[in-house]
Order: structure tokens, then C-alpha cells, then sequence
């Protein structure tokens, strides 16, 4: 199973450092979209540039306009990019055709599907990469919230996934026996005291 660290910060200068901190950690650097979206597609050349031998995500959520926002992101240097699941097939196929071109991949982003098992068959159908089982910050942060929803709907779904929305180190292990491609940690790593000691500890607790 895959680590990606997903950097929720606002500025390219610290999405450097955390990246700097835990790179030799982690397999994909995600840039969130609040930091694209503040920084520009600029931040996502820095970090390609900064580490040329780690799968960098561009987080865009796109969801309209595929091909065109895709090829952008690709041309920057981004080797996956996000569409959301909620988009017409057609957003998604588009976005396909760009990672195609580019030899990259597109990743479809589940957070507000409410049928994330049949999205996800859909959406790998139409070429995703991998589907990412995606609980956002405003859900997590409701009262009951529970990682094992998204867990349960991955491993029904039977497709390649990755899992965001609150994991850390007491939710990894199980989040692998799901049988997860990428586990998706955010806070926990940027927002760690230490965050190169906390990648560490997540990079070993995948067995």
C-alpha cells in the first residue's frame, strides 16, 4: 500500500518545507486544493521540480472542463490529477483522454457521492486510475463521523481506491486490511509537531 501525504497548506514556500520533511516518507505528494487554489498550478512545477522521483497530485476536484483542466495540470508537472465523481461521465472521460496523452492518471474523487460503490465501478470503467473513498473536512468534523464507511464501500467496491478522511496512525492498519492502493494522510502529517517523525511512523506501520 501507497502513502500520500495531502499538504493542506496555503503557501508553495511551505508546501516546500513539509515536503522537504517527509519525501523520502511517503510515495505521492498531494497539493490540496485549497493550495492550488491559492497558489496556482506554479506550486505544483515547484514541487515536481523539488522531487522529480515522487508522484505528485494535483488536487483539483475538477468538475467541468476535463481534458482542458487536466492537460493544464499535467503540463505543470503533475502526475494524477482529481475529478470529482459527481461530474458527468463525460468530465471524467475527458480528463481520461488528457492522462492518456500525458502517460499520467486521473484519480475521481467520491466526497459527496452518496452511491460511492456504483460511482466507483463507473468511474474505473471510464479509465480512472484509482477512486479515492473521500470523506472531506466539513464531514469529518460532524458528530458520528466514521472511517469504517468508506472502508466498507472500498472493499465492495473492487476496484483500485485509496482512502482520505481522517486517517492516521491508529486507522492505517486498517485501512490496508480493506485493501486499499493509497492510504491518504493530511493532518496528521502536516499538522504533526514533527511531521517527518509522524510519515515515519505511518510509512512503518503498512506492513
Amino acid at each position: 500500500m501507497k502513502l500520500q501525504v495531502a499538504i493542506d497548506v496555503l503557501t508553495t514556500e511551505a508546501a516546500l518545507e513539509i515536503a522537504g520533511q517527509v519525501a523520502e516518507y511517503v510515495d505521492i505528494i498531494e497539493l490540496g486544493t485549497p493550495l492550488v487554489k491559492s497558489e496556482g498550478l506554479s506550486v505544483v512545477t515547484a514541487i515536481k521540480k523539488a522531487h522529480p522521483d515522487k508522484i505528485v497530485f494535483a488536487d483539483l476536484k475538477t468538475m467541468d472542463a476535463g481534458e482542458l483542466e487536466a492537460d493544464i495540470a499535467f503540463k505543470a508537472g503533475a502526475d494524477l490529477v482529481s475529478v470529482l465523481g459527481g461530474a458527468d461521465d463525460s468530465t471524467i472521460a475527458g480528463a481520461v483522454k488528457a492522462a492518456k496523452a500525458h502517460n499520467k492518471g486521473i484519480v475521481v474523487d467520491l466526497i459527496g457521492v452518496a452511491d460511492k460503490v456504483t460511482r466507483a465501478k463507473e468511474s474505473r470503467a471510464l479509465g480512472a486510475k484509482f477512486i479515492e473513498f473521500h470523506a472531506g473536512l466539513d464531514e469529518q468534523a460532524k458528530p458520528g463521523y466514521n472511517l469504517d464507511v468508506l472502508l466498507s464501500a472500498g472493499e465492495e467496491a473492487r476496484v483500485p481506491f485509496s482512502v482520505a478522511g481522517g486517517v492516521n496512525l491508529s486507522t492505517i492498519g486498517a485501512v490496508q486490511r480493506a485493501g486499499a492502493d493509497v492510504a491518504v494522510v493530511g493532518g496528521s502529517i502536516y499538522g504533526a509537531d514533527d511531521p517527518a517523525l509522524a510519515a515515519k511512523q505511518l510509512r512503518a506501520a503498512i506492513i
